[in-house]
């Protein structure tokens, strides 16, 4: 097994743990951080995520902002996604993953996009559950938002295990850190 299927791995083993100790703490560092990033950057428009069960809750968040800011959501389409806007109610799709309706309204570009992950690389580079819908995404835009990962917990390698086409954090951020990526000058 290669170094990234090793690591996802210890990673969905370290965040069940995370997931029963301490949870309610833990999203609400993390959602209260995001709510201070986004208060800072002035953001519009924002790509979120519903949560499954593994991730920080993202809900507490949408309720704090919404109707100050535009909220997408991923809306699953084959092996990628695309944007919609959120609004209620959520359905219940494949892999567990909820969602409104389809939209098919003009999406704005994003300013900042805010992505679960199972663990990050050196690099800053997502490890995922292995589908790439987020690298496919990503791929597929014209414009970089600002890219944020989150999570329950920190697992985060130093080592360059992640493959060119992840997608790479400018933030990550967990309950206890805000690790802010480096520019090349």
């Amino acid at each position: 097994m290669d170094k990234k299927k090793i690591f996802r791995e210890e990673a969905k083993l370290k965040l069940k743990k995370y997931m029963n100790i301490g949870r309610i703490k833990r999203d609400k560092s993390v959602v209260n951080k995001l709510e201070k990033l986004i208060g800072e950057g002035k953001y519009k428009n924002i790509l979120l995520y519903i949560p499954l069960h593994s991730e920080v809750d993202s809900m507490q968040l949408i309720k704090r902002i919404r109707g100050k800011v535009n909220i997408y959501v991923p809306f699953m389409e084959g092996v990628s996604f695309k944007m919609v806007k959120f609004r209620m109610p959520l359905f219940r799709k494949r892999f567990k993953i909820r969602e409104p309706k389809n939209s098919y309204a003009r999406v704005p570009k994003i300013d900042l996009a805010i992505v679960p992950v199972l663990g990050v690389d050196g690099a800053y580079k997502r490890i995922g559950f292995g589908k790439g819908m987020y690298d496919r995404f990503f791929e597929s835009l014209n414009t970089s938002p600002k890219i944020v990962f989150v999570q329950l917990g920190e697992c985060f390698t130093e080592e360059f295990i992640c493959e060119s086409h992840d997608i790479r954090a400018d933030i990550y951020i967990t309950p206890y850190k805000i690790m802010i990526k480096k520019r090349k000058p």
